[in-house]
């Protein structure tokens, strides 16, 4: 009996020896911009359904994380792009650095978000780029909120505006063609009357908001932000009401799409279908809102109480179709650089 047992572990030995190890997971590397945030354990709920292991590159503001993907191209640093929005979109279609993928998700996603009719970008969230202030800073100051763009050129307003450069933030650009869609072809006069009134230009949102503004900041200097409608809900203060509240007049505000495409190249093409095919489901839409502060393009995802009680809606945004924003953008770009940077 002894030798039947050694034999058996031995046998045992052997298939165990002869047998592959368990694969690992997978490695899913994902661009993004700055401003980008995901709750862990939705992250985690990804990770232990796929036996994958997410890494999220997060490489500036969205101007400059699309840059980044252009110049490598041939030799990509991530498996999927998230962050470029409808003002860039044409910009990373042309670069050609997406692959195309119908996602079945796509069915549950109203068309007025679908700008790619290739499926190369896919829409994962909306906002509105609107003019942000501190209440605090004008209830102290006796001072009126300025209604409209106009007003910002008024000398009450000197140096209390800070906004994102249009060359390297999604939001500086969104902010950019609102003023083009109210001015036209006069609205580099306007940018310089805005200059001349002191506006102060950041490289990126997280700069803007965060160290310029001073309701978030505490210390800013300028009570005037460019940000989102849906900002307010992330300022509520214990007392339930909100530090911050948007300027929503015609034409002051600008919608802005944000999307996601698979980077040719990819050696993870299976799992990055299924990492997109997760940002339009219902769990990772739920968590964007509380999250980066953006409203989902699931119209089944549910929206959070901050939201429904803060977040603001502009009734006349600012409107121009990506044609126009394509065959326009780095024109406009230059001349606002020519008239604001220098």
């Amino acid at each position: 009996m002894k030798h039947i047992t050694l034999l058996f572990s031995y046998f045992l030995f052997l298939f165990s020896a002869c047998s592959p190890a368990p694969a690992g997971p997978q490695t899913l590397t994902i661009l993004t911009h700055d401003s980008f945030a995901v709750s862990e354990e939705v992250v985690r709920s990804f990770e232990g359904a796929n036996n994958a292991k997410i890494v999220f590159l997060q490489s500036g503001d969205a101007g400059a994380v699309l840059n980044k993907a252009i110049l490598t191209r041939d030799a990509p640093l991530a498996d999927l792009l998230f962050g470029v929005d409808n003002t860039f979109l044409s910009r990373a279609l042309e670069a050609a650095i997406f692959e195309s993928y119908a996602s079945a998700e796509l069915k549950n996603i109203p068309e007025e978000f679908k700008l790619d009719t290739a499926n190369r970008a896919l829409p994962v969230d909306y906002g509105d780029v609107c003019i942000n202030y501190d209440k605090k800073y004008f209830a102290e100051n006796n001072l009126l909120v300025p209604q409209s763009l106009d007003d910002l050129t008024k000398p009450e307003y000197a140096g209390l505006l800070v906004m994102e450069n249009p060359a390297t933030s999604s939001t500086g650009l969104a902010f950019m063609l609102a003023t083009v869609a109210r001015f036209g072809d006069a609205f580099t006069d306007y940018w310089r009357a805005l200059k001349e009134n002191g506006v102060v230009v950041v490289d990126g949102w997280e700069t803007a908001y965060f160290t310029n503004f001073s309701a978030s900041s505490g210390r800013g200097s300028q009570p005037l932000v460019v940000s989102y409608a849906s900002s307010p809900s992330a300022e509520v203060s214990p007392s339930g009401e909100s530090l911050t509240a948007s300027i929503l007049g015609p034409d002051t505000c600008f919608r802005q799409i944000e999307f996601v495409g698979i980077l040719k190249g990819t050696q993870h093409r299976a799992l990055a279908e299924k990492f997109i095919d997760f940002m339009l489901g219902k769990q990772f839409q739920e968590d964007m809102p509380l999250q980066m502060f953006v409203y989902p393009v699931n119209p089944s995802a549910a929206l959070p109480d901050a939201f429904t009680h803060y977040a603001q809606t502009p009734s006349q945004p600012a409107n121009l179709s990506p044609d126009e924003i394509a065959a326009n953008r780095d024109e406009w770009i230059r001349a606002w650089t020519e008239v604001v940077l220098k």
